[in-house]
C-alpha cells in the first residue's frame, strides 16, 4: 500500500488537490477586500445576496464570501485565517467532514461556510457539544457576522419558546446537539404552527462530528411529561372507576331507552371498548371537579378514565 499511496496519493490528499483551485480563487481576492473601507466591506452581504437573487448559486459567490470573512476577522478580531482554515471551510460547505488538529482554529473555520450559507436567508445551525462552546462561538464569531450585517442566535437551556423562536430566526444559530434535538421533538408535539420554535433545517455545521453523531447518538432523546402529576391522576382515576357501575352492551338490549341506563359506563367485551354514560360523566366531573370532561376529546383526564375502565373490564 505504501508504493500505491506514493504514486497515486491517499484519498484525502487527492480530495485536497481538488479543493486547491477554489482556495486559490479566495486568496486572489484578498487584496480586493483589504483595500475596501469598513462601509464597503460591510456592504458585501448585500452585494452577495443580490448576486444570488440574480441567479448565481452559493458555489459561485464562495470565493468572495470567504475572502470577506477572512478580511473581517482580521479587522474585527485581529486574527487572519490561514490557508488550512480556508480549505477546511470549503470542505465543510461541500457537506463533508474536515478533520483538523487541535489548535488549527475550528471555530474560525466554521465561520466561513456559516456566513456563506446564511446568505441564502434560510438559516444556519452550528451544533456544538456543550453550552460553553455554543456561547463562545456565538459571541466571538458573532462579531464577524454582526459586522457583515448578519444576526446571531444562541440556544441554551432555560429559554422560553419566544426566546427560542427569536434565536432560530437569526441568520446563524449556535446551540448544543441536545438542545436542537429536544426543540425538534417538542415542535412535533405543538398544536399550532405559531408555537413551533424552529423554522426549518437547511444547513448545519456539526462540531466534534464523531462525538455528536456516533457517541452521543447512542443515547436517545426522550420527551416525558410531569411524571408525578400523571401518576397521581392514574391513582385517582383507578379509585373512581372501582366505585362505578358497569353495564355490558348485551344487557343494554333489555333497557327500553338510553334514559333507563343507571350504570356509569357501558362495556363492549367483543370490541374491548368502554363508553361513559351520562351518569358516569356527571360522577367523573364531580369527582375531578371539572367543568366539562368532554370539552375536548383530548382531555387527558377523560383519556385516562377510559383506559382505566377498559383495562379493568377485560
Amino acid at each position: 500500500m505504501g508504493l500505491i499511496n506514493t504514486v497515486f496519493g491517499t484519498y484525502s490528499s487527492r480530495q485536497l488537490k481538488k479543493v486547491e483551485p477554489i482556495c486559490r480563487e479566495v486568496e486572489a481576492l484578498y487584496d480586493k477586500y483589504k483595500n475596501m473601507s469598513d462601509t464597503e466591506l460591510q456592504n458585501t452581504t448585500n452585494v452577495l445576496k443580490q448576486r444570488l437573487a440574480d441567479g448565481e448559486d452559493l458555489d459561485d459567490i464562495l470565493p468572495d464570501a470567504y475572502a470577506a470573512v477572512v478580511e473581517t476577522s482580521d479587522r474585527v478580531l485581529h486574527k487572519r485565517l490561514f490557508r488550512v482554515q480556508v480549505i477546511g471551510g470549503i470542505i465543510l460547505h461541500q457537506g463533508r467532514i474536515a478533520e483538523m488538529k487541535t489548535g488549527e482554529g475550528k471555530t474560525f473555520v466554521a465561520a466561513l461556510p456559516a456566513y456563506l450559507n446564511a446568505l441564502a436567508g434560510e438559516g444556519v445551525h452550528v451544533v456544538t457539544v456543550n453550552d460553553y462552546l455554543a456561547r463562545y462561538g456565538s459571541e466571538i464569531m458573532g462579531k464577524i457576522y454582526n459586522f457583515l450585517g448578519m444576526s446571531v442566535g444562541l440556544i441554551v437551556h432555560g429559554l422560553t419558546d419566544k426566546e427560542r423562536q427569536d434565536a432560530y430566526n437569526a441568520d446563524i444559530t449556535y446551540g448544543t446537539n441536545n438542545e436542537f434535538g429536544f426543540d425538534y421533538l417538542r415542535d412535533n408535539m405543538k398544536t399550532y404552527k405559531e408555537q413551533v420554535t424552529q423554522r426549518g433545517h437547511v444547513f448545519a455545521i456539526v462540531d466534534e462530528v464523531d462525538s455528536i453523531l456516533v457517541d452521543e447518538a447512542r443515547t436517545p432523546l426522550i420527551i416525558s411529561g410531569e411524571g408525578d402529576k400523571s401518576t397521581d391522576l392514574y391513582e385517582k382515576t383507578d379509585k373512581l372507576v372501582k366505585r362505578m357501575r358497569m353495564l355490558k352492551i348485551k344487557e343494554l338490549e333489555s333497557k327500553e331507552s338510553y334514559d333507563d341506563v343507571k350504570e356509569d359506563y357501558i362495556v363492549d367485551e367483543k370490541a374491548r371498548t368502554a363508553v361513559l354514560t351520562k351518569h358516569g360523566i356527571k360522577k367523573a366531573e364531580e369527582y375531578f371537579k371539572s367543568i366539562n370532561l368532554l370539552q375536548g376529546i383530548i382531555s387527558p383526564t377523560l383519556k385516562i378514565l377510559i383506559c382505566t375502565i377498559t383495562s379493568i373490564s377485560r
